[in-house]
């Protein structure tokens, strides 16, 4: 049984028994869950305090039960937020003899921190992790991935990167490059590290899902590893057209070496059996349509592997050795 439930048409959208909210960023609070009467966002049963997932046969949502979540509605109806100042508050800070209470939709709003991985600890404005690196944005920096101006300093919503201290972002920006790349993919706009950045920002309340990114859902690119495959030769003199073509001699296709975006029967470009290598016009200057290209010689090899050699060592000497992919 699905722990959603479809509404109707005309239905009113039902509010999450945990914050009280209908809509709510889905990005903080996840999908919202209906069954059996039942409603909450997935990170408000995760974050919500003394709230615990049981080994059930599927009662309840994601294996809170409903009376535990029932409890908890009770329970928050004492407390109130320390953000907005309303009742139902449900998430405690972590720290210890800090009793202040607030809702998860209004943890951004109020300059909360919430770790999105297990026991999901939750600290309010006063207690929240801090940036240690020290560092001050030059005057007029902007943030790499909005390009829009960013604080003179470290705040809740202006965050540095540890690593290169020349990264400065907007959280939302950052927020929302992490779910697009995932926590394989997550790494400095700038400096592209990939160790202690995602550490960082993951401790400052940034939600990483653990996921492929988001450019590999439904085949995106799939269409960039399907090989081209027709001769785009100006007249295509192959009697089974354009699109077919066999596997060796005059109707063998060859694809440009330089794009491999344009291909040519051999015989439709005037191409020797022998001819292994072409180019199509855009990337020969119009110069080699119906010319064989000259293989690459030995020579022409062992200067391309000199040329990447000192070219290495230019680089260690430099000191330069960061990874960038």
């Amino acid at each position: 049984m699905s722990d959603r439930k479809q509404e109707g048409p005309g239905a009113r959208e039902p509010a999450c028994m945990l914050c009280r909210r209908a809509e709510a960023d889905p990005d903080m609070c996840g999908d919202k869950l209906q069954k059996g009467g039942l409603c909450a966002h997935v990170f408000c049963m995760f974050f919500a305090t003394l709230l615990f997932q049981q080994e059930t046969d599927r009662r309840g949502l994601m294996d809170f039960l409903p009376r535990d979540l029932l409890i908890a509605v009770r329970r928050a109806a004492q407390k109130r937020c320390c953000v907005c100042g309303q009742s139902g508050a449900t998430i405690m800070c972590c720290m210890e003899n800090c009793d202040r209470w607030f809702h998860l939709p209004c943890s951004k709003e109020g300059g909360c921190v919430n770790l999105y991985v297990t026991p999901f600890s939750s600290f309010c404005p006063e207690h929240r992790p801090e940036q240690e690196v020290e560092a001050t944005p030059e005057p007029d920096t902007v943030c790499p991935i909005c390009m829009e101006p960013v604080e003179d300093r470290k705040t809740f919503t202006t965050l540095v990167c540890p690593t290169c201290k020349k990264a400065w972002f907007h959280r939302d920006c950052i927020q929302g490059q992490a779910l697009r790349t995932g926590a394989f993919y997550f790494q400095c706009p700038l400096c592209r590290d990939s160790g202690e950045f995602p550490v960082e920002m993951f401790i400052l309340g940034i939600r990483v899902p653990f996921r492929q990114p988001t450019w590999e859902d439904n085949d995106a690119f799939a269409d960039l590893g399907v090989r081209h495959g027709q001769c785009n030769a100006r007249d295509c003199l192959y009697p089974g057209g354009r699109e077919e073509a066999e596997e060796q001699g005059p109707w063998q296709l060859l694809l440009c070496s330089s794009c491999a975006a344009e291909g040519t029967h051999r015989r439709c470009s005037g191409l020797r059996n022998s001819t292994h290598i072409w180019e199509c016009d855009s990337c020969a200057g119009l110069r080699t349509y119906g010319q064989p290209q000259q293989a690459p010689t030995r020579s022409m090899a062992a200067g391309a592997a000199i040329f990447l050699t000192g070219h290495q060592q230019h680089q260690q000497i430099k000191g330069n050795t960061q990874h960038v992919p």
